[in-house]
């Protein structure tokens, strides 16, 4: 029912595109042919709706995925550099749900790991909205940041790394066959500011995937069992993308570029010193606004990479300025 509504919607809306571009043109030859300027200023407005709605149904049509419509998890890793890069992971986090709130998405905390002076070392939040993995699966890689360092005493201008690895919620009818013997499971006090009881009792899981190595932790609610399920939810849909990026022969390359948080693996670049740019490196698409960037407009960047994807990895054209 989900499939056929989505269906339904989409030729709707692109019956309603057409009718209203055919509108559009006939009215322009109408106030043409009599000479009525504001028909055709009408006529001018209409056309320019029907870009708009033009562009939000091209954008649809770049979720293609099969697992596209569903939510997600999204995972921050700081990469070597102590404090500078765990700076940037906390504001990486900040990024994304500030992007979240931007399109409506609910978004969750489900674990976190503080630095020791600052930031994190790693945390990861679910997003809860239509075409949350679609848009956001766009963003798995290393994120590399050039500023002048607040935790610098002499000012110098310092390069921090951190990651983002994203991958959907697996929708309770997709069938994951897991041993438990292949599971190691621990227990853990939860670290940070979680009251009285969090932080007293082993109440964080942890589960590890022998076979694939896969590792995922929830420490976010008081009971134990409540983690727990989260935690096997999040396994779930991790070995889900496991096999999806193993169907789609990317596997080997991904795990390489996981391997080193640093030099030569980003895909993305953020100057804030000497200058102003944020630079994707896979689709050249930048922005000479980074703080707009670090406050959640990502969408620009999204969707060059989608439509790069769509096109079978062909080189999208730059964008010089996204504003």
């Amino acid at each position: 029912m989900r499939e056929r509504n989505k269906l339904e919607k989409a030729l709707t809306d692109y019956a309603r595109l057409d009718a209203d571009y055919r509108d559009s043109v006939e009215m322009i030859e109408l106030a043409g042919a009599e000479g009525e300027a504001a028909l055709l200023a009408e006529a001018e407005q209409g056309l320019r709706q029907v870009s708009v709605l033009a562009h939000d149904l091209e954008m649809q049509s770049l979720f293609s995925g099969e697992a596209d419509g569903n939510d997600c998890y999204l995972e921050i890793h700081a990469g070597a550099g102590g404090t500078e890069s765990q700076d940037w992971a906390a504001i990486l986090l900040r990024m994304y749900t500030r992007w979240a709130e931007r399109h409506k998405f609910k978004w969750e905390l489900i674990e976190e790991s503080a630095g020791e002076e600052a930031g994190l070392k790693s945390a990861t939040i679910m997003i809860k909205g239509e075409n949350a993995f679609g848009w956001a699966k766009t963003e798995s890689g290393v994120h590399r940041l050039v500023r002048i360092s607040p935790f610098d005493s002499n000012a110098r201008r310092h390069t921090s790394f951190a990651s983002a690895w994203v991958y959907p919620v697996v929708d309770e009818n997709i069938q994951i066959d897991i041993n438990e013997k292949d599971l190691r499971i621990d227990t853990y006090r939860a670290s940070g500011a979680g009251g009285q009881h969090v932080n007293k009792t082993e109440s964080a899981i942890r589960i590890t995937h022998i076979p694939t190595g896969i590792v995922v932790s929830c420490q976010n609610d008081r009971s134990q069992h409540k983690n727990r399920a989260t935690a096997w939810g999040m396994l779930r849909s991790r070995l889900y993308e496991f096999e999806l990026e193993k169907r789609e022969a990317v596997i080997d390359a991904q795990n390489a570029t996981k391997s080193d948080i640093g030099w030569g693996h980003q895909i993305r670049s953020y100057v804030l010193q000497p200058y102003q740019l944020v630079k994707d490196l896979r689709t050249g698409a930048q922005s000479y606004s980074p703080q707009n960037v670090l406050d959640g407009d990502l969408d620009a960047f999204m969707q060059a990479s989608l439509a790069q994807r769509l096109k079978g990895g062909a080189d999208a054209p730059p964008v010089e300025d996204l504003e």
